[in-house]
């Protein structure tokens, strides 16, 4: 039977294979449901950049996430709840999340993307900032003060503030507000940070709940709470045990990592949370990286790259990456992606999207995000398929066997 509360639920309707714990779910929210394992494309300002939602729906997008902080910042989150919510605003019918912003006290404050791969003899601190930043944000047991990258103006996070704007935002699943470190951090400030996180944790269950109760009038939201530890697997399955425990409807991992370690990582918390609840592997899209997070019980993922890399003229297909504008696609008139079945490639040729990208006309970043978001949303949709038929080890080393990771593209 499914764990609910109040028009939220998951169930879990695969057989797990052995070693394995991989699973196929179903996750019901008030706008609909989620078949997981499944891949949420990310609309960081309220739209997946270049590409109407009306398309996202058409090509498989089952639901999207966008950011609070920019949100916040623009067009403030009072104007969203005033349009009815998110999905309201946006003209999507489907699930939405929201992240806490979190993340971005982290990117923006120190300057780093999420995932960071140290080198052996990298200075460890318990201030870090990237080389040529300035810092952005400040971080106290109480909350993160930070200025905008939009106009200089300072704001201030709590936890409390986070779930009161992401109440206004109204997604159908938003995270605990958290602190992001980075690997560069000492294991020391680590642990100070995680237990801090975990008291901001406390306060944004007591906060969502006074909020749900107010707000009674709109759809129940459900609350994840987002595990962070870095690499130490003490850390890891500490705040797993530790949020594990407290009332959310579902987990985020999250945290600056080693990919090389993610299967590992998530393995080390997979164990460690609740098996009744969904789990989502935050900013992680690369299609190895979803099989490892697939394979150590991950049920949703989001991740800007498949849009990201299309507006640098990468495309993704079953054996890599690709970049149309190499020499050798000016006179193909082949579809982008042999095969595909997206809107794209059954209309389109590379000789065309070509053109499209050295003339730097605008609907080359419609065209390639559409294909990219339809090949990972496939991609993972295809996975949960096989999960269910109990083949999803041979779709495995089938695709994986054809398939080349970023940086060794097949030009």
């Amino acid at each position: 039977m499914p764990e609910s509360k109040a028009g939220f639920s998951f169930e879990i309707v695969s057989n797990p294979e052995s070693n394995s714990s991989a699973r196929a779910g179903t996750i019901a929210t008030p706008h609909g449901q989620i078949e997981t394992p499944a891949f949420i494309p990310v609309g960081t300002k309220a739209t997946v950049k270049s590409v109407m939602p009306e398309t996202m729906k058409d090509l498989g997008a089952q639901a999207l996430l966008a950011n609070a902080y920019h949100l916040y910042l623009r067009p403030g989150a009072d104007i969203v709840d005033e349009a009815g919510g998110l999905g309201a605003f946006m003209n999507w019918p489907g699930p939405t999340f929201t992240d806490s912003g979190g993340f971005q006290v982290m990117s923006l404050g120190a300057g780093f993307k999420k995932v960071l791969a140290m080198e052996t003899d990298t200075v460890q601190s318990d201030d870090v900032i990237a080389e040529n930043k300035t810092r952005l944000a400040h971080v106290d047991d109480d909350g993160v003060t930070f200025k905008s990258h939009l106009d200089g103006t300072m704001h201030r996070f709590t936890p409390e503030f986070s779930m009161q704007v992401q109440h206004q935002l109204g997604a159908d699943i938003m995270f605990a507000f958290d602190e992001l470190t980075t690997l560069m951090n000492t294991r020391d400030y680590q642990v100070t940070s995680l237990e801090r996180t975990r008291l901001w944790a406390l306060r944004c269950i007591s906060e969502h709940q006074k909020l749900t109760e107010q707000r009674s009038h709109r759809p129940y939201q459900a609350l994840f709470g987002v595990i962070q530890g870095a690499q130490y697997e003490d850390l890891r399955r500490k705040a797993a045990s530790d949020l594990g425990a407290m009332d959310f409807d579902g987990y985020g991992i999250g945290g600056a990592l080693d990919k090389h370690e993610l299967g590992t990582i998530v393995s080390w918390v997979t164990q460690e949370l609740p098996m009744t609840r969904p789990r989502h592997l935050l900013g992680i899209g690369e299609p190895e990286d979803l099989f490892v997070g697939v394979e150590s019980g991950i049920d949703t993922f989001d991740c800007v790259s498949a849009s990201r890399v299309a507006r640098n003229a990468a495309v993704y297909n079953n054996s890599g990456r690709f970049n149309i504008t190499n020499a050798k696609y000016r006179r193909s008139f082949e579809p982008l992606v042999a095969g595909c079945q997206c809107y794209t490639c059954t209309h389109y040729t590379q000789a065309y999207l070509h053109h499209l990208v050295h003339a730097k006309e605008l609907i080359a970043s419609t065209l390639l995000t559409i294909h990219n978001e339809f090949f990972i949303v496939g991609l993972v949709a295809k996975m949960r398929e096989t999960l269910i038929a109990g083949t999803f080890q041979e779709f495995k080393t089938e695709f994986m066997g054809q398939y080349r990771r970023p940086g060794l593209t097949n030009d």
